[in-house]
């Protein structure tokens, strides 16, 4: 199982009210863009939370917040939650309102074309 699908049903859930939501597979898991903008995602049983820079040292002294360290380098604003914080509905709802917070602070973004594929001639 690349990603914990009830993970994923569970944040369908709470983005059920919002907008301009799309699931991609990729980082070998499942990622959800607001607005075209990453989010969150899951890899594994684990949240990937797009919090932003400002706020990055705050939410990363969090009890269950880790460095999101996918390349071997940590990205900054980018934070793993263990499943431990996010056991309760509440506690995956706070962090995930908080991406969404930082998201609604970004300009608006065009979505990405997908390249034409060159016609075959005979």
């Amino acid at each position: 199982m690349p990603y914990d699908e009830g993970l994923a049903q569970r944040i369908r859930e709470q983005f059920d009210d919002l907008t301009n939501v799309e699931e991609k597979k990729m980082f070998g898991g499942l990622c959800f863009m607001l607005s075209n903008h990453m989010c969150c995602g899951i890899v594994k049983d684990t949240l990937m939370l797009r919090v932003g820079p400002d706020n990055y040292e705050e939410y990363l002294a969090s009890k269950y917040a880790s460095e999101m360290d996918f390349t071997g380098k940590a990205l900054k604003g980018m934070l793993y939650i263990s499943p431990k914080g996010i056991e309760s509905d509440s506690d995956l709802a706070d962090w995930l309102m908080t991406a969404v917070g930082f998201i609604k602070t970004l300009p608006p973004k065009k979505p990405k074309q997908k390249k034409a594929k060159p016609k075959k001639t005979k």
